[in-house]
């Protein structure tokens, strides 16, 4: 079934199956664009019968590339720097950034897939989320680069900034098969709380710090340990989560129950904590852990469909030094690998 995709301001989300669509346009109203594939062009959401009523709607922006290419920006007033993006593939995503003269983006030491010449690469000492480039004297970028070591990052980032004349671009890797997320932290009240490992990149003057929690049970069982990522600012960031993404908007009380690994991100409006997974017998023997993560509204929040420990310890599983199979099935299995010359 083909997946939907929305657009609102610019922001562009999905991919969505028909259920999902419907209850974002429920949650978001019918002032945007849909497209999914079969469909020559975005149309209104008003405009789809699938989504919404006949009515006729505001004219509609450029279909995606074949590539399902998707484009926004930042808006507003700001105090980081406003980009434009793109996001190109399906499994393994990259973000294309477009800087103008002076502007900047930040991102992760080792995240970079390309850039124009006019683009200067700066390494600094913390987040870079100052205008100096890491904090007010040696104690600010000390205290920023404590915050990113205790997430279990590196001490460094990396800035690219437009040096040159006119339009310079920059691009940024996905580090395994997933979705990058954008998210502008001007439309979810300035903070999003975020998995350690799923800061991809931002815009510069974006702050990246750390969140503690303060309930024991959660710290200790809640999947992400005691210290999350705080990202705090006005502008564009990027993250990065296995498989597919669903973003869900939760009512007030409105209550859901997660595996703790799935949980990507949420705004500080909901209330994170943990649940027993049922009894003593299901909690052992269900294959879902001891506890699941329990997300209450209202706000935000981002699920993923496969966190990257588990596809590790699917693949670990696997391995032939673990006692994984090599023989993919094969009934001749070491006998089958020593005829087809896969002696390693």
């Amino acid at each position: 079934m083909a997946q939907w995709y929305l657009s609102y301001g610019g922001d562009q989300i999905g991919p969505f199956d028909d259920t999902q669509a419907r209850f974002q346009v429920e949650m978001k109203g019918a002032n945007g664009f849909a497209w999914r594939e079969g469909m020559a062009e975005w149309l209104p959401i008003a405009r789809v019968p699938q989504l919404g009523s006949t009515a006729a709607g505001p004219s509609a922006p450029p279909p995606p590339g074949v590539s399902a290419e998707r484009s926004g920006r930042s808006g507003g007033p700001a105090s980081a720097d406003e980009i434009d993006f793109k996001i190109f593939g399906s499994e393994m995503q990259f973000v294309e950034i477009e800087l103008d003269p002076g502007e900047s983006a930040v991102a992760e030491a080792g995240a970079m897939m390309y850039k124009g010449q006019p683009v200067e690469m700066q390494t600094v000492f913390g987040d870079g989320s100052a205008p100096s480039g890491g904090g007010g004297g040696f104690m600010g970028k000390l205290l920023g680069a404590g915050k990113r070591l205790l997430t279990g990052e590196s001490l460094f980032m990396t800035v690219f900034t437009h040096t040159g004349r006119g339009k310079a671009h920059v691009a940024f890797g996905a580090p395994f098969p997933g979705n990058i997320i954008p998210v502008s932290l001007a439309e979810v009240g300035g903070m999003l709380i975020c998995q350690k490992d799923s800061f991809l990149c931002a815009a510069k003057g974006v702050s990246i710090g750390i969140y503690l929690q303060r309930k024991i049970l959660t710290g200790l069982f809640g999947g992400e340990g005691f210290i999350m990522q705080k990202l705090e600012g006005d502008g564009m960031v990027f993250m990065h989560a296995g498989g597919t993404v669903v973003e869900r908007r939760l009512e007030a009380g409105e209550t859901l129950h997660a595996d703790t690994g799935c949980v990507v991100a949420f705004d500080p409006a909901v209330s994170f904590d943990i649940q027993q997974a049922g009894g003593i017998k299901t909690s052992l023997f269900g294959g879902e852990g001891l506890f699941f993560a329990r997300l209450t509204g209202p706000g935000k929040i981002w699920l993923q469909s496969l966190p990257f420990s588990r596809l590790a310890g699917r693949m670990l599983k696997a391995a032939p030094q673990r006692g994984g199979s090599r023989g993919e099935g094969s009934i001749l299995g070491g006998l089958g690998d020593l005829l087809d010359g896969d002696n390693d």
